[in-house]
């Protein structure tokens, strides 16, 4: 049965990997279409047709190797600064632009003239190429906006769960208290499992992250209020300085990390919290500054990737993963034994991840992302600008081609960075369950 749930699980997430792949092409179709620009071509996947139909000018398909998606727009690249599409070159960095700019007018027709997509303005230009990751963020920030305000996040409350009976540092916790150990001051005023914290020195409490925010910034006697069974009551533990674990920028733990703060000496109970709007769209920023984090992080992933791929080194829970070792992550959560309402939840959380990194990928601006075309519009509205500023000849649209030297290098070390990503999947993957 693990088997079957697992090989299910997979399969859910592949859809819907493939339809997130399709709603970032989707953003590029309807955007280029609304603006007059001819597409010939809307595929999810790579490689051999497996399936496609004509309607109208575009060719709509699916193909073999489900890594990503294109639309294929005419006239992306301009003709060279005489007018013409291919030059006679020695150099092969020159024959490489000239091959680019060729393979870009291949579907032109007759009549197509007036629908290339380097004609267009700038501004237009760009929100055809933005188009698709923000498709992706937008689906990124439903699928967080349903899990959190819809259902919650799961997390700590401001439920008293355990009340530690002694003081020890954050190092030590865990063992038994030493005969010296003083009493916590929650244990000495008498709070309960159970109790939920309302407020603090004043101060009212609706998140954990408030409460151990408000705890940690005190000492002393500090007037805090409780629920217990129905009834308010107002206790005065007297908080302590202890050592207590770092906190980093987004809230969370840092392992083996440890600072000097106020004590009050509770563990709280995990539950599902919904979220308010605003509350979630903290949430979801935090989310998105720590996906940059990762982006940024990428290349020093490198050596770890490397040594997981092929030296059988244990691999980092926090390693870049692709296609395949997400969609074993999400067989794995389908076939775990908790509530179907977590996996669905977890699922879900990955899905918007993956979409929400997307988003984030894409508008690097470089070819041949997404971004690097946004760039490349952009500079040519700010030379247009500068050049009627000062009265000058119009430059004309800025010349792509020149960069696809870079935009190929790029690209051959994306996909050297996913055959690595790949290979690690397969033979050393990450596994929720050790």
């Amino acid at each position: 049965m693990e088997a079957v749930l697992t090989t299910l699980g997979i399969v859910i997430f592949v859809i819907g990997l493939l339809f997130s792949i399709a709603w970032h092409e989707l953003g590029h179709l309807s955007t280029a279409k609304l603006f007059g620009i001819k597409v010939t071509q809307y595929m999810v996947g790579f490689g051999k047709t497996l399936w496609s139909t004509k309607r109208g000018d575009t060719e709509y398909g699916i193909k073999a190797i489900p890594m990503g998606g294109y639309i294929r727009m005419v006239g992306m690249i301009p003709p060279g600064d005489d007018g013409k599409l291919k030059q006679r070159s020695s150099s092969p960095w020159r024959a490489m632009i000239e091959d680019a700019r060729q393979a870009s007018f291949e579907d032109l027709e007759p009549g197509d003239e007036k629908r290339l997509f380097y004609t267009r303005r700038p501004w237009k230009r760009v929100i055809v190429m933005a188009a698709g990751p923000v498709m992706n963020l937008i689906l990124a920030i439903g699928l967080f906006s349903v899990v959190l305000m819809g259902f919650g996040q799961f997390g700590p409350t401001t439920v008293v769960g355990v009340v530690s009976e002694c003081a020890v540092p954050a190092a030590e916790a865990g063992q038994d208290c030493p005969d010296d150990a003083p009493p916590t001051p929650a244990a000495e005023v008498g709070l309960r499992p159970g109790d939920r914290i309302v407020s603090m020195d004043g101060r009212p409490i609706e998140s954990w992250t408030d409460l151990q925010q408000a705890i940690r910034g005190l000492s002393g006697p500090t007037e805090m209020q409780v629920v217990r069974g129905g009834e308010t009551l107002t206790l005065t533990p007297s908080l302590i300085s202890n050592q207590v674990v770092e906190l980093d920028e987004y809230g969370n733990p840092v392992e083996g990390s440890y600072v000097e703060a106020g004590f009050l000496g509770i563990v709280p109970t995990y539950d599902y919290v919904r979220l308010s709007p605003a509350a979630a769209a903290e949430t979801m920023a935090g989310y998105v500054g720590m996906t940059f984090d990762a982006l940024i992080e990428l290349p020093s992933r490198i050596p770890g990737l490397w040594g997981a791929a092929f030296q059988g080194e244990e691999r980092d829970l926090e390693s870049p993963v692709g296609i395949v070792g997400a969609s074993r992550i999400g067989g794995e959560i389908l076939a775990q034994e908790i509530p179907v309402l977590d996996r669905a939840l977890i699922m879900v959380n990955l899905l918007a991840a993956f979409n929400l990194s997307l988003f984030l990928f894409n508008m690097i601006p470089l070819l041949p992302m997404d971004g690097g075309h946004i760039a490349g519009a952009l500079w040519e509205s700010v030379r247009r600008w500068t050049a009627r500023l000062f009265r000058r000849p119009d430059p004309g649209p800025f010349d792509v081609a020149k960069l696809m030297p870079v935009a190929y290098v790029v690209a051959i070390v994306f996909i050297a960075f996913s055959l690595l990503v790949l290979v690690a999947d397969i033979v050393n993957p990450i596994r929720l369950v050790q």
